[in-house]
């Protein structure tokens, strides 16, 4: 089992850092390892949308498909491979620290088949290691946004 949680606090109000982050096609920007994202259901995002991603990890290159299985905006957001490489599921969560800081909690857990259940240990502190960067990036992102009125 892989289950790996990570978090920031990013000096931007809920509602900046939650739409930024549940938007799949700022994946891209601010996730090291995606280098695309491509809608294929209708948006907007709703429980049931599908989004394929294309992303590079363990010098892999992986295509996967998700599937949103929970959504509130501004609070939470599920979603678990329909198609990929190994289930998976990611959460997010978006808590106001005060009006204008919001801590954002990034969580991938799931179950790996085959090889990757021999690499499973490897594949989480590396998972770890990812996402701290993929926070801090958007972290950075967001901050250096102006503040809107």
């Amino acid at each position: 089992m892989v289950d790996v949680t990570t978090e920031t606090v990013i000096a931007a109000p809920r509602k900046t850092v939650a739409e930024y982050a549940a938007d799949p096609d700022n994946a891209p920007e601010w996730y090291q390892n995606i280098a695309s994202a491509r809608w294929e259901t209708p948006r907007p995002l709703s429980v049931g949308s599908r989004i394929a991603f294309d992303a590079a990890f363990l010098g892999r290159h992986l295509s996967y498909t998700y599937e949103i299985v929970e959504f509130r905006p501004l609070e939470k957001l599920v979603m678990r491979t329909a198609q990929g490489p190994f289930p998976m599921q990611t959460t997010y969560a978006w808590t106001e620290v005060d009006g204008g800081t919001t801590r954002m909690t990034l969580r991938n857990n799931g179950e790996p088949d085959g090889f990757s259940r021999l690499a499973a240990p490897f594949m989480g502190m590396m998972m770890r290691k990812a996402n701290g960067k993929d926070l801090a990036r958007i972290k950075s992102i967001l901050e250096a946004r102006p503040a809107s009125g």
